[in-house]
């Protein structure tokens, strides 16, 4: 399935009715994971294939996580922390970050692996979301409520009050880390005093509602709605509300229909021709004329308009002279955390790493200021698409660890390996997902499984629509053009 959006820059979303629609057009072609059932009105999914592909996701997005965390916040635009990194800082001494600290794991810039025997330690890039899989698994539920979400929150999330002493270098004095911090640290303490999403990301409740934080605790809320955004983001309106608000919550729209249209791919593409389309699919979910869709659009037209595409550097010092120091397109830089400088940084780094995860990782890691969210973000969704083997493959590793250490930063899970407290692994995490997802598909998208159950058979979102989405989409090309239409139930976002 080819996917082409039809959405320009001038013909964004909007939500302007108490259901906001969106137009897509999908021309069947190739499909690798999804396969088209004769009667047209069905998409299918291998599940055992899919299981694979969310490993992956776990591998990559980790890889990611911490091979971004070594630059970190080093550079974030201000005169203590310029110049800004460039390729030929690979491989070379990591700098400090702006609050005067380096990372304990590594000393140089380099992807950073750790090998089977070893769990990746989890991080605010990685947990909140595991948890969000394991309360959706607990609670044997297709969608969170308020209450589930606050009451995993207390539960799984240490106070600051209560986290555990901790020691970030071995000479470091002891403190309590909860391992929170802006928007996400707010809402925790909203919701020990009684307040549920999505009040607990109303600006007059949380001041930090336009930070990065809803990117990444939401995106795996794509994958466990595969080919239906609708419904991704039906299951991850409350977790998004949880801590974002406006441009932050737009923008973890984006990547959540990245996610979930990403098994929707034609596998006879490059990975650079899928990844864009995906984003440029994407794009139209954000409204129009929203500062999220300006930043798509400068940096999208920079990145092809720039006849060097290794020059990703260029791209970087436009988005931090226009954004960061001219406060363009209705955005005013508030801190190295914000949504938006994140959400253009993170975009350099998919539009020049063109499908490849180990060059989309290494510019995440060099371009600035918040440098895990993006490594981790791509490197998760890649990984999908990737899967375990083409992950190994892409970093030409024979092995590495796949297996994890929630208890490092969250508390109160069970034990699914007995020899180290907390510790899990990518198969059980994926099969817990593969169980929501089979809930997903029969509760929420009224599918159904194969005769032999080892297929989703997930109704496509055309079926008893395809006029009114035509009527709508006038100039939808081709007749193998099948336009379908989206609705939103939540539109305050």
């Amino acid at each position: 399935m080819t996917i082409k959006s039809i959405f320009s820059p001038q013909m964004k979303s909007t939500c302007l009715l108490p259901s906001l629609t969106i137009v897509l057009c999908l021309t069947i072609s190739h499909v690798s994971l999804a396969t088209i059932v004769k009667d047209g009105d069905f998409t299918k999914i291998s599940r055992s294939y899919y299981a694979e592909k969310l490993q992956g996701f776990w591998l990559g997005q980790n890889i990611g996580n911490w091979t971004g965390l070594i630059t970190e916040m080093d550079k974030v635009g201000t005169p203590e922390t310029l110049p800004f990194y460039t390729d030929s800082d690979w491989g070379e001494e990591d700098l400090p970050a702006f609050w005067g600290e380096g990372v304990p794991h590594a000393q140089t810039i380099d992807f950073y692996f750790e090998r089977p025997g070893t769990p990746w330690g989890s991080d605010d890039d990685t947990d909140i979301e595991y948890m969000y899989g394991h309360l959706l698994d607990f609670h044997k539920t297709s969608k969170l409520s308020a209450e589930q979400i606050r009451q995993g929150w207390l539960k799984h999330i240490y106070s600051e009050d209560d986290a555990p002493l901790f020691k970030k270098f071995s000479t470091s004095v002891p403190q309590r880390e909860n391992f929170l911090w802006v928007s996400n640290e707010q809402a925790r303490k909203l919701m020990m005093w009684g307040m549920k999403p999505p009040e607990t990301s109303e600006p007059k409740n949380n001041s930090k509602h336009m930070m990065i934080d809803a990117q990444l605790t939401t995106e795996i809320f794509g994958l466990l709605a595969p080919t239906r955004p609708d419904i991704a983001l039906d299951i991850s309106y409350l977790p998004i509300r949880t801590v974002a608000k406006n441009d932050s919550a737009w923008i973890s729209q984006f990547y959540i229909v990245m996610h979930s249209l990403a098994s929707t791919t034609d596998a006879s593409q490059s990975f650079a021709l899928q990844t864009q389309s995906l984003a440029n699919i994407a794009s139209g979910f954000l409204p129009k004329d929203s500062t999220p869709a300006k930043i798509y659009t400068f940096v999208l037209d920079h990145y092809l308009n720039n006849p060097d595409k290794e020059n990703w550097e260029l791209t970087r010092d436009a988005v931090y002279k226009r954004y960061q120091l001219g406060r363009n397109d209705g955005y005013i830089y508030s801190e190295p955390f914000d949504a938006n400088i994140n959400f253009a940084a993170s975009l350099i780094s998919l539009f020049y790493g063109q499908g490849d995860i180990v060059e989309t990782i290494k510019i995440g890691t060099l371009v600035g200021w918040d440098s895990d969210n993006p490594t981790a973000t791509w490197g998760g969704l890649l990984g999908f698409m990737y899967g375990v083997e083409g992950v190994l493959n892409a970093f030409k590793q024979s092995d590495i660890s796949d297996t994890y250490w929630i208890h490092r930063t969250r508390r109160n899970f069970p034990d699914k390996i007995p020899s180290m407290h907390g510790e899990d692994n990518f198969l059980s995490m994926a099969q817990r997902e593969i169980r929501t997802i089979d809930r997903i598909v029969i509760e929420l998208m009224e599918g159904r499984f194969s005769q032999d159950d080892n297929y989703w058979l997930i109704p496509k979102l055309i079926k008893n629509r395809i006029q009114t989405c035509l009527d709508l989409s006038s100039g939808c090309p081709g007749t193998q053009c099948l336009c379908f239409c989206i609705f939103l139930y939540k539109c305050d976002f």
